[in-house]
């Protein structure tokens, strides 16, 4: 399992009972469900000093936040990058802090290549790989379906005083958007792909990610340069284990040199030995990396 220990504005505190306590910018605690959590909580989170909201989950489906104080947008910050949040539907807070260990071997990658690098971003949500590459000096294409997280995307580019010239934004459905790349012509020196497990593009379009992903990292070959830098599969998928993104990622860039690893993602916890698993990562790089 790999992790990252740079955060300074956010941290899990304890977990158990199907759920984490956070701290978020330092004074924001959330209590929000995680189905990882199958283990007892050694206290009452509820009732955790300075609680600022917990998230519920409804029977019919869904949830909603209770808020014990109010709370508008916050930002917090990793390295130079800063993000702003908010308390959004189905316990979301616009950012996935265990992402931190992977955005630091892309900055690694991309500041070792010595060369411009074009990335391509899937399923990019509010920018955190975006803003990642772009720190390291790559021009980043960002696809999103949903115009909110763009613009969200936008926004934390800005408040992190990267130039916002070296990022392009498309809401797109991401297979149509990758079909239009290859009718053009377009490539890109690294992929990244962080697709939900179920979802809909902004025409109805259906996603499942077991029956698609390995098709669209298919696709997706097609729009590699002819010297790739690296491509990363992010799953929070729990059928999607790391071997099999790595066969995926075996299979289809077999015609590549370069390195295949797989990895579960976790966050670290305040709880001695308590890591918290958080997904699970595939990654081919023309260059070998620190494991």
């Amino acid at each position: 399992m790999r992790y990252n220990t740079e955060w300074k504005d956010y941290s899990v505190i304890a977990t158990g009972d199907g759920m984490k306590l956070e701290r978020w910018a330092r004074d924001i605690i959330l209590l929000r469900p995680d189905p990882q959590v199958i283990w007892k909580t050694d206290c009452d989170m509820y009732k955790y000093p300075g609680l600022t909201a917990y998230y519920s989950r409804s029977n019919t489906g869904g949830g909603m936040w209770h808020y014990k104080k109010d709370i508008d947008e916050f930002t917090v910050g990793w390295r130079n990058l800063r993000f702003k949040l908010k308390l959004m539907g189905f316990k979301h807070t616009g950012l996935f802090p265990e992402q931190a260990v992977n955005w630091s071997t892309m900055i690694n990658l991309i500041n070792n290549a010595k060369r411009p690098i074009k990335v391509l971003n899937l399923f990019a949500y509010t920018g955190g790989a975006t803003l990642a590459c772009m720190s390291a000096g790559a021009k980043v294409t960002h696809v999103d379906s949903a115009r909110a997280m763009i613009d969200r995307a936008k926004e934390n580019i800005k408040l992190s005083n990267l130039d916002v010239s070296n990022a392009r934004f498309i809401q797109e459905d991401c297979v149509k958007f990758v079909q239009r790349e290859i009718r053009r012509g377009n490539k890109y020196d690294a992929i990244i792909m962080d697709p939900p497990s179920f979802g809909r593009g902004p025409n109805g379009e259906k996603w499942k990610i077991e029956e698609e992903i390995f098709s669209l990292v298919e696709l997706c070959k097609q729009v590699l340069s002819d010297k790739p830098l690296f491509f990363l599969i992010n799953s929070y998928t729990t059928g999607l284990q790391p071997q099999v993104l790595n066969n995926i990622l075996t299979k289809i860039l077999k015609d590549y040199n370069g390195y295949t690893y797989s990895y579960e993602v976790g966050l670290p916890t305040e709880e001695k030995g308590i890591i918290l698993p958080a997904g699970a990562s595939g990654l081919w790089s023309k260059d070998k990396i620190d494991e």
